[in-house]
C-alpha cells in the first residue's frame, strides 16, 4: 500500500507513520508539509490513500480533495481536521473525500478509517456523525463567525482571502488593481462587519483564531 500523509506539522506526521506501521505491512509513506507538494506527490505517485490536513500552506485539503475529483485520479482522500464544522465536512463529501476524522481522535480512528475507504467505503468519525444531521453545525460559535463572513461582499472576501495569505494592503492593492486606500476602506468595512475592535491588529488576530474555518473561503 502507498499512503501519503500530508501535514505542516513533522511531529504529527511521525506519530501517524509509527501508528500505521503497527497496523500494515509493506507501506511505502510519503510525507508532504504543504499542499502544493502533496498535490505533486498525488499526481505522479499515485498513492492508494492521501491524509489531509485541513489547514496546510500552499494548498489546502479541501482544494486537494477537489483537485484529486476534477483530475479524476484514484487516490481516495481522508480528511483530518481540528474543527467540528458542519460546512467544511459537507464541501469534503462533495469534493469526493471518503473519510473524515477529527484530530483529536486520529489515532483511535485512523485505522478503522483506512480500512473502511481501502474496501470502497465511507467513514465519518463518531464526534463527528451530529454534523450531517441538516440541523447547524456542532459548534455555535463556529457558526455564528461563519454567518458573519457570508455578509461580506466579494472584493471584501477577495481582501480577506488575501490577508489571509499575509499579504499586506499595497500587495493586496497592486495584486487587485486597486488603490492602498481603497483596500484600507475594505479592510475597515471587514473588520465592521465580523464585528471587530477597532484595533490595528485586530484582523490579524482574528485570522490567527479562525484558521481553520477559513478554509472555506475558496468555496464561498
Amino acid at each position: 500500500m502507498k499512503l501519503l500523509i500530508a501535514d505542516d506539522h513533522p511531529i504529527f506526521r511521525k506519530g501517524l507513520i509509527d501508528l500505521l506501521n503497527t497496523t500494515y505491512d509493506n507501506v511505502e509513506f510519503i510525507e508532504c508539509s504543504n499542499g502544493l507538494d502533496a498535490l505533486n506527490e498525488i499526481m505522479f505517485k499515485k498513492p492508494d490513500i492521501a491524509i489531509l490536513d485541513i489547514n496546510m500552506p500552499g494548498k489546502n485539503g479541501l482544494e486537494l480533495t477537489k483537485l484529486v475529483m476534477d483530475n479524476e485520479l484514484s487516490t481516495k482522500i481522508i480528511i483530518l481536521t481540528m474543527y467540528k464544522e458542519k460546512e467544511m465536512l459537507k464541501k469534503a463529501m462533495e469534493f469526493g473525500a471518503r473519510g473524515f476524522i477529527l484530530k483529536d481522535f486520529a489515532v483511535d480512528e485512523l485505522t478503522n478509517c483506512i480500512n473502511l475507504v481501502l474496501a470502497d467505503q465511507k467513514y465519518i468519525g463518531p464526534t463527528l456523525e451530529n454534523s450531517m444531521d441538516g440541523i447547524g453545525p456542532i459548534d455555535q460559535k463556529q457558526q455564528q463567525v461563519y454567518e458573519k463572513i457570508k455578509q461580506l461582499s466579494q472584493a471584501e472576501l477577495k481582501t480577506l482571502k488575501l490577508v489571509n495569505q499575509n499579504k499586506s494592503s499595497k500587495e493586496i492593492a497592486e495584486l487587485l488593481f486597486l488603490t492602498e486606500k481603497t483596500i484600507e476602506n475594505y479592510r475597515s468595512k471587514i473588520c465592521q462587519k465580523l464585528e471587530l475592535p477597532p484595533r490595528n491588529n485586530s484582523l490579524v488576530l482574528w485570522i490567527s483564531e479562525n484558521k481553520e474555518l477559513l478554509s472555506l473561503l475558496n468555496e464561498f
